[in-house]
Formats: structure tokens, C-alpha cells, sequence
């Protein structure tokens, strides 16, 4: 008979799940409490207009081209991705614009133009890094249950490269003289909701994978992403019931035998976490039943920061570039004052313009345009309810730095998320859109472990858990969780699943320009 096994949330770590548990041989179904599948990687549709709600590019697909290989299906026959060039436009204030280019050599001369001698450097930035991607494969792609974990032999190896002492700018520092140019190699930190002057060295690696394997848009965007994973993962049988929201998670001692909807009590022989890690156990879990994640060690731990969200749909077009971000005249003060539950008044943004690329997005003669600000969690006692309006307003004022003067007149469609959406609406613990920070203590086995120590068969996806955050990884995430559960209900492995068929495939970039 096959083991039932249920998905709480249809996010991008849950649908991965789902499918390669349905490949596995489980029969699976998936229970999401909001009315479309993508969770925080959702589109959101206003009256022709379509946004993505939470990550807006896509890097490396290698990791969900394996994932569609092993469950017998080609992602690039399903969906179509346009690898961009730039990358996307810097522009510092008061300094003005750098391009970022696919082309390592013509980024180069951009960097030139500010800073001459960091321009020779980047090779040999791109060449420690390379070395130092290949070396941490091993602890992206195994799961973290313990101490004995790093007794791995290449876990031991990679182990060199983690550098606690150092933070990101620091170890970018031996290359780059230029603070401008450090920072447009670390802001990426802030994929995690982390300072470049806070996060760990290793993620130097994230401006690495830019640059050596490009960033793509989704046509459709990362939204209509998942729903072709959802739609994938219908076709091979999975059951993807939205607007139901799971209420109470059942329990026979310490082993969870079930849950409880609106709808009635579904049995399963697994369960499969995708929802928030910190707002899905406080709210699922009795308290008595965890020691290690009890709700008051939960409320002990660090947490990314929030947004502040526009979205935006617009007559005409936007001269913009695809992606472009607005680096604030004192950037370490502005992500100082975000840590210190200050909210920014010269706040760094980033705006995309999906239209340029994907006119899809907008109906014809108008565009998207999707504003993020960084900004603290709701730890600190804001009212966004009437800090909102004002804060749009500056907002809009910032966006004058990248020559958008005429906004307010040609908005058609508007819909704002502010940290106080992000908890309430999508039920995230204290709206930290980015999940639990991602510095040393809360990494490998000090993260929430794929198959969840407190709790017999309940196991974790999504950026709570370990690896970590964004797209990619979180994929890579949902492989390490299937194949800890598929052995654990002794289901058969399928080819692709296995150890080092993930991450560990990036042997080559997928361009050679610029080497």
C-alpha cells in the first residue's frame, strides 16, 4: 500500500517535495491555505497586472532542472527562462550608475571608471570563489543532524573556506579598495535579509553564482514558475488542495499521525512542513511537545529583516533596466538603522522592471513596476497601519534618484505589503520576509533539521530549514528532506536523488564569457 504523506504549504520547497515524493512512489497531497500555490513566491494578479510577490529572478536552475529530470520531465519544455544582460544597474548615491554586465570583461571597465586598481582584482575574486562553491557542494547538498555530520570527510575540507572571523565586506576587503565596489559585490547579502557587514564570508558566493552562471527571469515570472511545478506535479498525480488551511497537526505521543482542516481529519504516514518554520510551530505544535524550538527559544532567535513593498502598474513604459538597485549615501548606517529597529529615511530600494523583458506582465501600452525596501521586522512597535502612507510617499520621492519623476500620475494599479502584511497576511513570524538570519549559529545543524528532531515523521522545506534561503537552495533543501523521507518509509530512491546529482552538478558555468 502506499504511504500517504501530506505537504503542509505549496510554496517552492513544497512543491519540490511533493513531486519528487510522488516520483518516490508516495501519494501525496498538498493543503495550502491561500487561494494560489508559491506562498511567498506567488504572483500576484490586479486587473491585468501581474507581480510577483516575493523573489523576482531566478539563479543557476541547474538544481530544478535536476528535480524535473529525475520526475521525468524537461523544466525547459515547460518553461521558458531568459537569461538577462546586465544582470542589473547599481546606481550609488551621490556617485551615480555602474552596470553590471553578463560579460566579466565589461565589467571590468565599469568598475574602472570608479575605482582602476579593484578593476585587475575581479578574476581572482571569481577564481576563490569558484574554489570555494566547489568546496561547500558537500554541505549544501547533506543534511546537518548533529556534530558527527562534519566528520564528513569533504565536509571537514569545506570547512576551511567558512571563515567565522570574517564577515562578507571583510573578506571581499582583500581584493576591492573601494567600498562602492565591495558593496556591489556583497549587497546581494541582503538575498538573506543580512548586512554585508554582518553575514558570514562563505556568501561571497551569492555575487559568485551571478556572475558565473547569470541570472535568469521566468517568463511568466517566478509565480507563473510555480504554477507549472504545480501543474507538473498534478499531472504525476499529486492532490493540491488550495483554500484549505491546515488548523491543528495530530499527534499520537511525539509521532504525528494526521491534520485537522476546516474540510475534516486527513491521516498520513509523514508530514511534510512548508509553512513559515516559526509562526507553523507555535500555531501547529503544542508547546510541550518541543524543548529545543519551544515557543520561548523561538522568540530567542535572530531574524532577517522585513520589506516594504509597492506594487506598482503603470500607463506607458518605465526607462529602467530589468533590475536595478539604489545603494543610499550611508548604506552601512541604512542597514545599521534596520537593526536597530529604525526605519530608514533614506532607504536603499530595488525596482524591477519586469516589462522590459516580459511585456506580458502588464496589458498593452502599460508596465510593472515592483519596489522593494529593506526594513526592520515587527519585533519593534511600528503602526504601519499609519506609518504606511508616509512612507510610500518617501519612497516615491527616492525613486526620483533613478529619474522617475512622473509616477504618481500614472498609476493604474496599486497594492502595498508593508512587515505587518507579511505577518498577518502571509504568516510570517515577525514578517521577516528573509526567514531565520543566516549567521553561525544558526546554520547546519543549528537550523531547523530536515527531518524535524523534536517530532516523529514531520519533516522540513523551505528557507527555515537547512540550507537556507533562495530559490535554488531551497530546492536543494526539498531533495535532502525526500531522500531522508523516502528511505525513512523505505520507498526506492529514483536516479537524480541521490547524493551530489544537485548542486553538485554545476561542473560548468552555463557561458563561458568573460573567463
Amino acid at each position: 500500500m502506499q504511504p500517504q504523506v501530506i505537504v503542509i504549504g505549496a510554496g517552492p520547497g513544497g512543491l519540490a517535495a511533493a513531486m519528487l515524493l510522488a516520483r518516490a512512489g508516495a501519494r501525496v497531497t498538498v493543503l495550502e491555505r491561500q487561494g494560489v500555490v508559491g506562498g511567498r513566491s506567488a504572483a500576484l494578479r490586479i486587473d491585468g497586472f501581474r507581480f510577483d510577490v516575493g523573489p523576482t529572478f531566478f539563479l543557476y536552475p541547474t538544481v530544478l532542472e535536476s528535480i524535473f529530470e529525475t520526475c521525468g520531465f524537461d523544466l525547459h519544455a515547460e518553461a521558458d527562462f531568459k537569461r538577462l544582460d546586465p544582470l542589473y544597474d547599481l546606481v550609488f548615491e551621490g556617485d551615480g550608475p555602474m552596470r553590471v554586465h553578463a560579460d566579466v570583461r565589461r565589467t571590468m571597465r565599469e568598475i574602472a571608471r570608479f575605482s582602476p586598481g579593484d578593476a585587475a582584482r575581479l578574476p581572482a575574486l571569481l577564481a576563490k570563489n569558484r574554489a570555494k562553491l566547489e568546496a561547500f557542494k558537500p554541505v549544501l547538498e547533506r543534511p546537518f543532524n548533529g556534530v558527527a555530520d562534519f566528520l564528513h570527510p569533504a565536509v571537514i575540507a569545506s570547512l576551511r573556506h567558512l571563515k567565522p572571523w570574517k564577515s562578507v565586506d571583510g573578506d571581499l576587503a582583500e581584493h576591492f579598495a573601494d567600498p562602492r565596489i565591495r558593496l556591489a559585490f556583497s549587497f546581494q547579502s541582503k538575498y538573506l535579509g543580512m548586512s554585508p557587514y554582518r553575514c558570514p564570508s562563505l556568501f561571497t558566493i551569492l555575487s559568485f553564482l551571478e556572475h558565473e552562471y547569470g541570472v535568469f527571469h521566468p517568463i511568466g515570472g517566478c509565480g507563473g514558475l510555480m504554477e507549472t511545478m504545480a501543474d507538473v506535479a498534478r499531472r504525476m498525480g499529486v492532490l493540491i488542495r488550495t483554500n484549505e488551511e491546515v488548523e491543528e497537526i495530530l499527534f499520537d505521543g511525539r509521532r504525528a499521525t494526521g491534520v485537522r482542516t476546516k474540510a475534516g481529519r486527513l491521516a498520513a504516514d509523514s508530514l511534510v512542513i512548508n509553512a513559515d518554520f516559526a509562526h507553523a510551530m507555535r500555531r501547529l505544535v503544542p508547546d510541550r511537545l518541543r524543548r529545543r524550538w519551544s515557543d520561548a527559544k523561538i522568540e530567542t532567535k535572530k531574524y532577517s529583516c522585513s520589506t516594504f513593498m509597492l506594487y506598482l502598474g503603470l500607463k506607458g513604459t518605465v526607462d529602467l533596466g530589468h533590475h536595478t538597485i539604489l545603494l543610499s549615501r550611508d548604506y552601512a548606517k541604512n542597514l545599521r538603522e534596520i537593526e536597530d529597529g529604525i526605519l530608514p529615511e533614506e532607504p536603499s530600494l530595488y525596482v524591477q522592471n519586469a516589462c522590459v523583458t516580459d511585456p506580458g506582465q502588464a496589458p498593452p501600452g502599460h508596465s510593472t513596476l515592483y519596489v522593494l525596501v529593506p526594513v526592520p521586522h515587527t519585533g519593534p512597535a511600528f503602526d504601519w497601519t499609519e506609518e504606511a502612507p508616509r512612507y510610500r510617499r518617501l519612497v516615491l520621492e527616492r525613486l526620483r534618484l533613478l529619474g522617475l519623476h512622473d509616477l504618481e500620475g500614472r498609476i493604474v494599479v496599486e497594492r502595498r505589503f508593508t512587515p505587518a502584511d507579511w505577518r498577518d497576511g502571509m504568516q510570517i513570524h515577525k514578517g521577516a520576509t528573509f526567514n531565520l538570519a543566516h549567521n553561525l549559529g544558526q546554520m547546519l545543524h543549528f537550523r531547523p533539521r530536515n527531518r524535524f528532531e523534536e517530532l516523529d515523521g514531520v519533516y522540513l522545506v523551505g528557507g527555515g530549514t537547512h540550507p537556507g534561503s533562495g530559490l535554488p537552495v531551497i530546492f536543494e533543501g526539498a531533495r535532502i528532506t525526500t531522500r531522508l523521507l523516502a528511505k525513512d518509509l523505505g520507498l526506492g530512491l529514483p536516479a537524480g536523488m541521490g547524493l551530489g546529482q544537485g548542486i553538485g552538478r554545476m561542473a560548468a558555468p552555463m557561458a563561458e564569457a568573460g573567463r
